[in-house]
C-alpha cells in the first residue's frame, strides 16, 4: 500500500523540530516580557461557535467534523477544527465573566484552513497570537504593535514593515465613493490587491457592477502614499465623520507605538490595508518582510463586538496573531536558524558488556546533573559507535573502558577538535557547563 500524507500537511523530524522549538521559544520570551499569560483551548468547537465570524470565504475554509453515530449518515456537522486563536478566546472571555480584566494572553498552537497549499502556506498551521481584552486604550493597540515588532526583532529580520489602518476609514471609504452597504465586498477585494494588484481589484469590483466613477474615487484615496502623519493628513479631507474619526485614533497609535520604540521606519499608515476577517472593528495592521517577499508573516486588529456575540456583555479586545509557518520558512531561505544540532550534548560509548554497568551509571549521573545526555543501547564496535555519535550530530563523546574504570575517571572527546580530557566523573557536570 502507498502511503501519503495528507494534502496541506507535514511530518516534522527531529531537526526540524528543534528549530520550530526554538523559534517558538523566542516569540513565547517576548509574549512573557510584555506580561502575557499563556491560554490554552481545543483544537475544536461548536460549528455556531465559528461560523459567522470569519465571513463567507473563511466559512468555506473551515474543516468541519461530522455528527457521530446515525447523525454522520446526513452528512451534517456539528463541531469543526479552529480555524484561528481569537474566535476560541472570545468564546472563553464569554464563559468566564468574572475574569479580571484587563486579561493579556497568548497561545501558541496549530489552526487549520481548506486553503489551496502553496509556498508558507498549508492546511495544518501554526499561529502565534497575543491578545489583550477588556480595555479600549490605544495604548493596548500599540503595544501590539510592539511586541510583534520586538519578536521580529528578536527572531533576527532587520527588514520588515508594519502596515497599519483602521476600519472606519476603510467603511467612511466605502460610504464616500457611494456604495453603503457593500463594505464587505469591497473590502474584500482591496484585501486581495498584494496577490492579484491593482487590476486584478478594479476587474473584481467591476463584477460587482461598481462605476467607473466610483472605482475611481476609490483609488484616489487608496492610491495616497503610505507613510506616519502625512498620509493621514492627506487622507482626513477625503472622509466623513467615521473616518476621521479612525484617523484620530490611528495618530494615537503611531505615536504610541513609536513610543514603545517601534522604529519609524517599521512602521506605516497604508489605506490599502483591510485584512479580510469581518470581526474586525477598528486599527488593523500587518506585518511584511521586505526580502524575500513572502506576504504578510503577522497581523491583527482590533474586534470590540467578538465577545458580544457569544453574550450580551461587550468586551473590547486586540490582539496580532504571528504565521510561524511562515515565519520558518523566511528564516530558512535567509540562512537564520543555524546549525542543526542534537539535542545531547553527550553520548556515552559501551566498551563492552562487562563495563556496560558503568555506562549506564555515567550517563544517569550526567542526567541527573542536567547534562543531555545520550547512551549507546548496543554493544557493538567502538567504530560503529562513533559513526552513530557522528550522524546524530552530538558534539562530545565519553569514554570508559578498563583503564578509566580503575581510576575512577572518564574520557570526554570533542569531536570536532579531537581533544580529549581525563576527568573524574563527579567533576564532568562543571565541565560542560562551560561549553
Amino acid at each position: 500500500m502507498a502511503v501519503h500524507l495528507a494534502k496541506g500537511a507535514r511530518d516534522f523530524l527531529p531537526a526540524t523540530m528543534r528549530r520550530r522549538k526554538e523559534v517558538i521559544s523566542r516569540i513565547e520570551k517576548v509574549f512573557e516580557r510584555f506580561g502575557f499569560e499563556p491560554l490554552g483551548t481545543p483544537a475544536f468547537e461548536r460549528i455556531e461557535t465559528l461560523t459567522g465570524k470569519y465571513g463567507d470565504e473563511g466559512d468555506k475554509l473551515m474543516f468541519r467534523i461530522l455528527k457521530r453515530g446515525r447523525g454522520a449518515a446526513s452528512g451534517q456537522a456539528d463541531m469543526a477544527l479552529r480555524y484561528d486563536l481569537t474566535v476560541p478566546l472570545a468564546r472563553v472571555l464569554a464563559m468566564n465573566p468574572g475574569m479580571r480584566l484587563p486579561f493579556k494572553r497568548y497561545q501558541i498552537a496549530p489552526v487549520w484552513r481548506a486553503d489551496r497549499p502553496q509556498r508558507g502556506r498549508f492546511r495544518e498551521f501554526y499561529q502565534c497570537d497575543a491578545d489583550i481584552a477588556g480595555t479600549e486604550s490605544p495604548m493596548a493597540d500599540a503595544e501590539c504593535l510592539a511586541v510583534a515588532a520586538t519578536a521580529l526583532g528578536e527572531l533576527g529580520f532587520d527588514n520588515f514593515v508594519v502596515r497599519l489602518n483602521d476600519r472606519r476609514i476603510l467603511r467612511s471609504m466605502v460610504q464616500v465613493i457611494g456604495e453603503e452597504g457593500r463594505e464587505v465586498g469591497i473590502l474584500v477585494a482591496v484585501d486581495k490587491l498584494d496577490k492579484i494588484g491593482r487590476d486584478g481589484v478594479t476587474a473584481e469590483l467591476k463584477k460587482m457592477e461598481l462605476s467607473d466613477e466610483a472605482i475611481e474615487r476609490l483609488w484616489a484615496i487608496l492610491d495616497i502614499p503610505r507613510g506616519h502623519a502625512e498620509t493621514l493628513d492627506a487622507l482626513q479631507p477625503l472622509l466623513n465623520a467615521e473616518g476621521v474619526a479612525g484617523i484620530a485614533v490611528l495618530r494615537e497609535v503611531l505615536e504610541l507605538a513609536l513610543a514603545m520604540g517601534v522604529p519609524a521606519e517599521r512602521i506605516v499608515i497604508d489605506p490599502t490595508l483591510a485584512r479580510g476577517l469581518d470581526y474586525y472593528t477598528g486599527p488593523v495592521f500587518e506585518a511584511e518582510v521586505l526580502e524575500p517577499h513572502i506576504g504578510s508573516v503577522a497581523g491583527g486588529g482590533r474586534y470590540d463586538g467578538l465577545v458580544g456575540m457569544f453574550s450580551g456583555r461587550e468586551v473590547p479586545a486586540v490582539g496580532v496573531s504571528l504565521g510561524l509557518e511562515r515565519l520558518i520558512t523566511v528564516m530558512e531561505e535567509l540562512g537564520m536558524l543555524g546549525a542543526e544540532n542534537a539535542s545531547a550534548t553527550a553520548i556515552v560509548t559501551v566498551y563492552s558488556e562487562e563495563t556496560r554497568s558503568h555506562s549506564v551509571a555515567a550517563a544517569r549521573y550526567l542526567r541527573d546533573a542536567g547534562v543531555n545526555t545520550e547512551l549507546i543501547l548496543h554493544t557493538y564496535k567502538l567504530k560503529n559507535q562513533l559513526k552513530y555519535a557522528n550522524a546524530r550530530g552530538i558534539p562530545y563523546g565519553i569514554f570508559l573502558g578498563p583503564s578509566e574504570i580503575e581510576t575512577g575517571t572518564i574520557t570526554i572527546r570533542d569531536f570536532q577538535s579531537g581533544e580529549q580530557s581525563s576527568i573524574p566523573l563527579e567533576d564532568a557536570p562543571a565541565w560542560f557547563s562551560t561549553k
